[in-house]
């Protein structure tokens, strides 16, 4: 059977002819195989004769398992994008029956016809070029076939020599020994460049045309099958009459080799081309969210397999909220710095960071007023000081030990410790003692003498591991004044250390991924909240119920969002970091507000003052449609 008479035997749709040219290397095996291998070998014998001195090349059966670098994906909690990620070339693998029958009969049409017949090279193709080459004195004519492209894209170096072209063509033999012809045909459509840093037929389908590789109609595919001899040139992004040309051109082709009629030519060519956009270099939706994603996925798996993995990565975060977080960043930051909280609109700040207590996902994160003025994110990369709003911390402590309780009498009196070669006297903001007084008036009132004789008391060193049991990894020392807050910390570390409390004392890995899949749709990591019960419940609890005063009658009243929530303010010396960091059943929020060189805010300004209205309008916002709940009572526990 000629190839003549296979042409004539026309299918009635492109997806009947792709079968057709598929079943042309089964059904003609015993007689194209000979006539093939004939001229093959000839061909190939003095192939094999010039590349002797190969015996450096690269094994193809490497291919067997070879996986092209993919773009991985990032998708907030409900699936809506947010990045897409790639190095050097931007893919998306997919498999050959997802790809249209218009685009791969295109592709064969115009880039190797006889695909399904030859076993690597084609000789008839390379005795044509020779000629004319001949004729000409240069090149005009090209005699690769897909197996030759795929092996030079993969293995070769793109420059124009005799070497590597015998090179190209041992290689093709080789390879197709080892791979079935769709396993090459799938290859080639997933590793063969489209311009504009798209590699594969599904990105590039999606950024010229917004649609799947599946999708193509005959005018689309005929004109991205075009682009391949020079993507940039004929890309209908950079020159569309050229674009519509090269597609006239493979349409020709089609009709030519009668895989299509002229009637289907002619219409394909008629038919309107609705343009996508460049999509190789998108920015982020989220860049503070996104940062802190790909930070975390490249601690656990590597940048690498990051950036070529071809990762699907469900993110913790709920883009409405993130929307609201930002939006109330941008506001407040406004607002404090018409208040004077700031003098230098630049280097003043704000981050704030919520984190759900019953999971310990992270549902929002800013990192900074701006994000389009300034990238650091302060939310995870900036350590600062939290003072008062560390001494949960050291309360917590007192109470799990049994030693004491929210009632508990302590005494606001002057004190000194040995440090170094002087002493340390702790002193309460503003001057002053109270006496004695209970726990729950001390950390009501935010008194620094008390949280400094009870942290000597229990002992520093079980403070630091109260923190190290809720998720702080930032050093720690235990200096006398740690219990004010002498130590640096992050927002994030402070969302999802109080996320605890919040849960009492339940806990989980604070994280911004739920989920990561390969493109496959094999999950490669499951963050599924395991909770684990790591504070005793009834100093959690004791702990809840004093911290809710804090806000009903202490120091951030102006916190106060009508329904139960516990907190803590927190200022440092000489003013120079303001904190609130409160929470719900449901949500656990950090608001930090500073400046960026350390210089000091406002005299006399404070974290109750500025920064408790900032964390009440974003968690009012945020939970106007949850349901009320109130944390759990000490008296359902059994003190330790």
């Amino acid at each position: 059977m000629s190839v003549n008479t296979l042409r004539q035997r026309k299918p009635e749709s492109p997806a009947s002819a792709f079968r057709f040219l598929q079943s042309v290397s089964k059904v003609t095996a015993g007689t194209l195989l000979g006539i093939a291998m004939l001229g093959s070998s000839v061909v190939a014998g003095g192939l094999v004769g010039l590349a002797i001195s190969f015996r450096n090349l690269p094994d193809v059966r490497v291919l067997r398992s070879y996986a092209p670098t993919e773009t991985s994906h990032i998708y907030d909690i409900k699936g809506k994008l947010l990045l897409s990620l790639h190095d050097e070339a931007n893919r998306e693998v997919v498999p050959l029956n997802q790809i249209s029958d218009n685009l791969k009969l295109a592709v064969l049409a115009i880039e190797d016809s006889h695909f399904y017949l030859h076993h690597g090279i084609n000789p008839g193709a390379i005795v044509r070029a020779f000629v004319a080459n001949w004729k000409e004195g240069s090149t005009v004519e090209g005699a690769s076939t897909l197996t030759m492209q795929l092996v030079k894209n993969l293995f070769l170096t793109p420059q124009q020599a005799l070497s590597r072209k015998v090179a190209e063509a041992v290689l093709a033999i080789r390879l197709e020994q080892i791979l079935e012809k769709n396993q090459l045909f799938e290859l080639y459509l997933n590793q063969v460049y489209w311009g504009h840093n798209l590699y594969g037929a599904e990105t590039a389908a999606r950024s010229y045309f917004n649609k799947s590789a599946k999708d193509l109609s005959l005018g689309e595919a005929a004109m991205m099958a075009g682009l391949i001899q020079a993507p940039e040139d004929y890309s209908p992004f950079v020159n569309y009459q050229l674009a519509r040309q090269r597609q006239a051109t493979v349409l020709g082709r089609m009709v030519e080799l009668q895989w299509i009629t002229p009637a289907e030519a002619e219409t394909a060519r008629k038919q309107p081309i609705k343009l996508g956009q460049i999509t190789s270099f998108p920015t982020s939706k989220l860049p503070y969210v996104t940062d802190a994603v790909i930070q975390e996925l490249s601690d656990r798996f590597g940048r690498d397999a990051v950036l070529k993995g071809g990762m699907r990565v469900q993110t913790t975060i709920d883009t409405d909220m993130q929307k609201l977080a930002e939006q109330t960043a941008k506001e407040w930051h406004d607002r404090l710095y018409s208040q004077g909280v700031y003098y230098d609109y630049e280097q003043g700040q704000i981050a704030l960071v919520a984190v759900d207590p019953r999971t310990h996902f992270v549902k929002a994160l800013v990192g900074g007023a701006d994000v389009t003025k300034s990238q650091y994110n302060r939310a995870t990369q900036a350590i600062r000081q939290p003072g008062s709003a560390f001494k949960p911390f050291v309360y917590y402590t007192a109470f799990a030990s049994g030693q004491y309780g929210p009632d508990s009498i302590v005494s606001d009196s002057p004190v000194s410790y040995p440090d170094g070669d002087g002493y340390y006297s702790p002193q309460n903001y503003g001057g002053g003692f109270s006496g004695s007084v209970s726990i729950r008036t001390a950390l009501e009132s935010s008194l620094n003498v008390p949280a400094v004789r009870i942290g000597q008391e229990v002992g520093l060193n079980k403070v630091i591991e109260t923190c190290r049991i809720l998720g702080i990894k930032s050093p720690i020392d235990p200096v006398i004044s740690l219990p004010l807050g002498s130590v640096d910390l992050t927002p994030l570390e402070m969302a999802g250390a109080f996320a605890t409390f919040a849960n009492t004392g339940w806990h989980s890995d604070t994280t911004f991924i739920a989920q990561v899949t390969d493109s496959a749709g094999n999950i490669i990591l499951d963050n599924t909240p395991k909770p684990r019960l790591v504070l005793d419940p009834w100093a959690a609890a004791s702990l809840n119920d004093v911290l809710q005063g804090v806000i009903t009658r202490g120091t951030a009243t102006a916190a106060n969002i009508g329904r139960p929530a516990a907190g803590k303010t927190g200022t440092t010396s000489s003013e120079r970091d303001i904190w609130f960091v409160g929470y719900t059943p449901q949500l656990s929020v950090a608001v930090w507000v500073g400046n960026d060189d350390y210089t000091p805010l406002g005299y006399g300004v404070t974290g109750g003052s500025y920064v408790a209205p900032v964390w009440r309008s974003f968690m009012t916002q945020a939970l106007a449609n949850e349901p009320v709940l109130d944390f759990p009572s000490p008296g359902e526990f059994d003190p330790p």
